[in-house]
């Protein structure tokens, strides 16, 4: 039985490091002890390796993992975490509970992977609460990769405070392979003297659905704020944008930027919202929906591209 359990183990840390490798991680990263990391595969944790600094724990559940992080008062976490979440077979659920807490004056970088390379009918929820303490840094990369039949619901949804001073920068990446469904939910409380920048790249094909809400309230004296959404669509995808962020304090400074771009039957919709209710606050926005330029395809086709691919690798570069 041991044996079985033993052989089976091994078999699942090997797919999830294809998974991984296919999502454009190193897989290697996850196997050196002297770098903290967490792989979750369904709702088995198949490696959780903390390093000094940093409070991991993890508690299994019927359908995923509850995954409480902390990163110790004063530690500055020379090397990323990396971090796997992701399902192997055609369907299932997932469902991802984290609570984070940067305490004050620490630093981390977090790099995940979410993979679902296989999915034909597969749902994945992420819930996440992230405090990032007193002059405090968190810098937050995901990468997702979903397979190519468009069968994931991917629905990532979080709270994050940051308090004064503190700092955080979260980039979210989904070119590769198909989107299926995403509904992305952020939403920041930034303090005084705290910055907030979250950036968006998504590339959607055939009938993928994408949905991005990003709100952040610049609540304290000072705060300043980012938000920069890369779309590109193409077929009969359709993709629906808001970027909201508040100014309440002197001083504070936000912006929020989209672009997107639509090929095909696409349909777009891009809405940046800036409120603001203190004479000394100022937020701007810009938004913008086009298509590639028709120049740069002819370009590339006439050093040999199709079409498609010409589009294909502009729309990349955009995104990279």
């Amino acid at each position: 039985m041991t044996q079985i359990t033993v052989n089976t183990l091994s078999s699942e840390i090997k797919e999830m490091d294809a998974a991984y490798s296919a999502a454009g991680g190193n897989p290697a990263v996850l196997h050196k002890h002297e770098l903290a990391s967490l792989v979750i595969s369904g709702n088995k944790v198949l490696n959780a390796n903390g390093t000094e600094g940093i409070v991991l724990e993890t508690n299994r559940t019927e359908h995923g993992v509850d995954v409480n992080m902390t990163i110790k008062k004063g530690y500055k976490i020379p090397l990323p975490v990396h971090l796997c979440f992701g399902l192997i077979p055609e369907d299932g659920l997932q469902e991802i509970k984290m609570n984070f807490v940067a305490e004050e004056d620490s630093a981390v970088e977090l790099i995940a992977h979410c993979t679902f390379p296989n999915a034909v009918k597969v749902i994945h929820r992420m819930d996440a609460k992230m405090v990032i303490g007193k002059n405090a840094s968190l810098k937050y990369t995901e990468t997702h990769f979903h397979g190519p039949h468009g069968g994931a619901q991917v629905i990532p949804k979080a709270y994050v405070k940051i308090e004064e001073g503190g700092r955080y920068y979260n980039n979210f990446s989904l070119v590769s392979g198909r989107v299926g469904y995403l509904e992305f939910d952020y939403s920041v409380d930034a303090e005084k003297d705290a910055v907030c920048e979250m950036v968006t790249k998504v590339y959607g094909k055939k009938d993928d659905k994408i949905k991005i809400l990003e709100k952040i309230s610049l609540n304290g004296e000072n705060a300043r704020s980012v938000i920069k959404s890369r779309l590109a669509i193409t077929d009969n995808a359709e993709s629906e944008f808001r970027g909201i962020t508040e100014g309440h304090a002197p001083g504070a400074r936000g912006h929020v930027d989209c672009m997107e771009v639509i090929q095909g039957n696409a349909k777009a919709e891009a809405v940046p919202i800036v409120r603001v209710d203190n004479p000394l606050a100022k937020v701007t926005h810009e938004a913008a929906i086009g298509c590639v330029d028709k120049k740069e395809v002819e370009t590339l086709m006439a050093r040999g591209l199709e079409e498609e691919d010409a589009i294909d690798v502009i729309v990349k570069g955009m995104l990279a």
